[in-house]
């Protein structure tokens, strides 16, 4: 009775044997229960698969952020600050590849998709991909945190790349105007071929703007921009001006026509004076008039041929010639007119003085007695840089009086006007020297 009891027990336990043997015969040989625990671990390699691949994408999305920063701090500056943000950046970017090859190299351990994956193959592979996954992660922080720290330099050069579009476009505008103005006076009969030629100059900068900053970098495109504005502004406002130009070159060249004609006409009174000259006064008084007539016909031949010149400078638009050509003709007609009236001046001289000849005496005495009072204001006694050169303008006058007197019939007027003129240049000097030590005090 009890070893059929025995028996009865060891069955069971017998029985459960054989089935465990059996299952693990079956999972070992792909059964039922081993192709369910094998989905199972290909779905959690699935799974890693799926959040390595999200894990990529957000690496890629930060490195293109980074990118954009990169490329606009190197455009925008030129100077060492970028060079210095950028620096760490090779040994970063190198990681990022490292971690991208180890990210590929996860993929493409192991076919997921294949129906011959075993389970302990797709074990490794989710661990490998959970591991990239991570490697993922780490680099796409340490690019957000290279780009956090890259802040300050992006923007600023983000306000550097604000200033080029306007800028760009004013030099833009600026050229279109120029281009407007100088077709509207071209319509009108003038040829302005010098502002065409400076207009095209800038037809290459206008290519290098297009190509923007990108290339040329933002601190030579904004220095670019303003030139070209500029240089087109003026290019406007000189063809602005010539319709006017022209009138007033017209005016000038018609007023110095006037101008020759009238000296013809001054100069006719050139040898009667100098005949009378000769023939009351000294030679003295004369001498240096000997070839005014011949220098004033020489100079009023040349100012006729350089107005010729002006205007067939102003007839042809050769602007720069002309204003030139009517330079020189205003300064001949100047050189003409002086003397015509050195001529006819010194006759009236001559003549006053002859007529009353202390009037000139006491003009100097004059001078000298109020640098004299102004020299001794305040004072006991003149200051010798004062009274030496008054001294000697006091002798001067009365040596000039003196010769006058003793001269006869035929005193030299000119040498005693000529005295008397530096006597009186001689007083002002000390009056300008003593206001100037009063200026000091």
């Amino acid at each position: 009775m009890a070893g059929a009891v025995g028996d009865a027990l060891v069955v069971p336990v017998v029985l459960a044997g054989a089935l465990g043997a059996v299952a693990v015969a079956s999972a070992g040989s792909g059964g039922w229960w081993g192709r369910r625990g094998g989905e199972g671990v290909r779905a959690e390699a699935k799974e890693a698969r799926a959040a390595a691949q999200e894990a990529f994408y957000e690496l890629e999305e930060t490195q293109r952020e980074v990118k954009l920063a990169v490329e606009t701090v190197r455009a925008a500056e030129e100077d060492g600050s970028a060079q210095r943000a950028l620096a760490e950046l090779p040994a970063i970017s190198g990681r990022v590849e490292q971690v991208t090859v180890n990210y590929l190299a996860a993929l493409d351990a192991q076919d997921l998709d294949s129906e011959a994956l075993d389970a302990g193959s797709a074990a490794r592979a989710r661990r490998q991909l959970e591991d990239v996954k991570g490697q993922l992660g780490a680099a796409r922080a340490e690019l957000n945190d290279f780009l956090r720290r890259l802040q300050p330099t992006l923007q600023h050069a983000e306000q550097q790349l604000m200033r080029v579009t306007p800028a760009v476009e004013q030099a833009k505008r600026a050229l279109l105007q120029a281009t407007t103005v100088l077709d509207e006076v071209r319509g009108a009969g003038l040829r302005a071929d010098d502002l065409a030629a400076r207009l095209a100059e800038l037809a290459p900068e206008l290519g290098r703007l297009n190509e923007g900053p990108a290339r040329h970098g933002v601190a030579a495109t904004l220095r670019r921009a303003d030139d070209v504005r500029r240089r087109a502004e003026a290019v406007s406002a000189d063809a602005a001006q010539l319709p006017e130009r022209a009138r007033e070159l017209d005016r000038r060249v018609s007023s110095l026509r006037t101008r020759l004609q009238a000296l013809e006409t001054k100069a006719e009174t050139v040898e009667p004076a100098l005949s009378e000259l000769r023939r009351r006064f000294s030679t003295a008084c004369w001498q240096d008039l000997q070839r005014v007539p011949e220098q004033v016909a020489e100079t009023g031949r040349a100012a006729g041929q350089k107005l010729a010149e002006a205007a067939r400078a102003r007839d042809e638009q050769r602007w720069a010639d002309a204003t030139a050509a009517i330079g020189t003709v205003r300064a001949l007609l100047e050189t003409a007119d002086g003397s015509v009236l050195a001529v006819n001046d010194r006759l009236r001289q001559l003549n006053e003085v002859q007529h009353d000849p202390n009037r000139e005496i006491e003009r100097a005495r004059f001078a000298l007695r109020d640098a004299q009072r102004l020299a001794m204001a305040g004072r006991s006694a003149p200051d010798p840089r004062h009274a030496a050169p008054l001294d000697q303008a006091v002798a001067r006058l009365d040596q000039a009086v003196a010769t006058l007197q003793a001269a006869g019939r035929h005193p030299d007027y000119w040498h005693f006007l000529t005295e008397l003129a530096a006597v009186r240049d001689t007083a002002a000097q000390v009056i300008g020297m003593i206001r100037g030590d009063l200026g000091h005090r």
